[in-house]
């Protein structure tokens, strides 16, 4: 018993010491309880809406100051046309528009069936329908109040529109994320095991004894997978239009483009990881948990960004998948040309080049 104690003792002691294993143990239940507490959730909150009321009655007026005094909605901007509201739909400032007709109150008053014209952003479906849905609600609460206070008998009722989207599909969210989780998934990941199985089997002394540069190293070692990742993107957007109706209403030759720089960034991640680690399972690791898994839940792939915590946003913005997928949408799905995604692509082109820096330098020092 005195031995088997003794062996017990040891292997906390061998546990306590070893930093990795105690961040694998009470780092990572912290971190995945926070994440999905906050991200995995139905609710939406300060949604970015536009308010077009072509009446400016007290009736309208008072809706509006009740859409606006919810927490669900936050006005975005003031507008005069519906022009003006699809140029904010394409550039992505708000995801929901309210139109109040002309001679809204009068005709609410002389038993009419008066529209509240709503359109919304349809490229995220499931935070489409909650958005009308919270909307609906508001809008029948302030039927029954006017009801009360001013014995109207018209009915109100909303009339809606989904903007990019009018069928509601999943596959519109859906292929984007995939592209970007694919691409992640086999420009990063496997780079990073590839690299590191060269050193874990020790092969990778071979290569630095032969004429190669260390930068050529890695030119053959990403080659394939750039090759490899582009076909799959090919193969997914091809598949996507033709099986789901996916659209892609911008620039084919734009959207390629994107492709390609977010290929190049994912690639300079896996070499960089490939340099923090010794074994393929440590590369396995480090890219599952810093990539793959912010990939799904902090890129807005499946969960709106602006629902979650503010830090959680900041976050956010470290993940290139999320400026990626803007770009897949925009370019797919509104056809926004480069004036509209430029931001995004010069953030990850910056990341890129950060990434392959660091990358190049870590590699080489770890190899003369």
């Amino acid at each position: 018993m005195k031995r088997f104690l003794a062996f017990t003792i040891k292997e906390f002691r061998h546990i306590l010491r070893d930093t990795r294993t105690l961040l694998i143990l009470f780092g990572i239940p912290v971190v995945e309880i926070v994440i999905f507490g906050y991200v995995v959730t139905n609710e939406i909150r300060h949604v970015p809406v536009v308010i077009l009321d072509k009446s400016k009655d007290v009736t309208t007026q008072k809706i509006t100051d009740r859409i606006l005094a919810s927490p669900w909605f936050l006005e975005e901007t003031k507008v005069k046309s519906e022009k003006e509201i699809h140029g904010l739909f394409k550039k992505g400032n708000v995801r929901l528009a309210v139109i109040f007709g002309p001679d809204f109150e009068k005709r609410l008053m002389t038993r009419g069936n008066v529209p509240v014209q709503v359109i919304a952003d349809g490229s995220d479906p499931n935070a489409a329908r909650l958005m009308v849905g919270y909307l609906n609600a508001i809008v029948l609460q302030a039927q029954k109040d006017l009801n009360k206070g001013m014995n109207t008998t018209g009915r109100l009722f909303i009339k809606t529109r989904m903007e990019f989207n009018p069928e509601l599909k999943g596959a519109f969210m859906f292929v984007p994320g995939t592209i970007a989780m694919i691409l992640m998934l086999i420009s990063a990941m496997m780079t990073s095991i590839s690299i590191a199985r060269e050193k874990e089997t020790g092969t990778m002394e071979a290569m630095l004894v032969s004429p190669l540069h260390p930068l050529q190293i890695i030119i053959g070692k990403v080659v394939p997978y750039v090759v490899i990742a582009f076909m799959d993107a090919v193969i997914i957007i091809a598949l996507g239009g033709a099986i789901f109706g996916v659209p892609l209403k911008g620039s084919l030759f734009l959207l390629m483009g994107e492709v390609t720089l977010f290929i190049f960034l994912s690639l300079s991640l896996g070499i960089m990881f490939s340099t923090m680690s010794s074994t393929q399972m440590e590369a396995m690791f480090l890219s599952f948990f810093a990539l793959l898994l912010p990939t799904v839940l902090l890129s807005g792939f499946i969960f709106p960004i602006e629902d979650m915590p503010v830090a959680l946003q900041w976050f956010s913005a470290l993940m290139p998948a999320r400026w990626f997928i803007v770009i897949l949408k925009s370019i797919m799905l509104k056809g926004a040309g480069f004036l509209y995604v430029w931001k995004e692509t010069l953030i990850l082109a910056g990341m890129t080049m950060v990434f392959l820096l660091v990358s190049i330098k870590k590699f080489t020092i770890r190899l003369e």
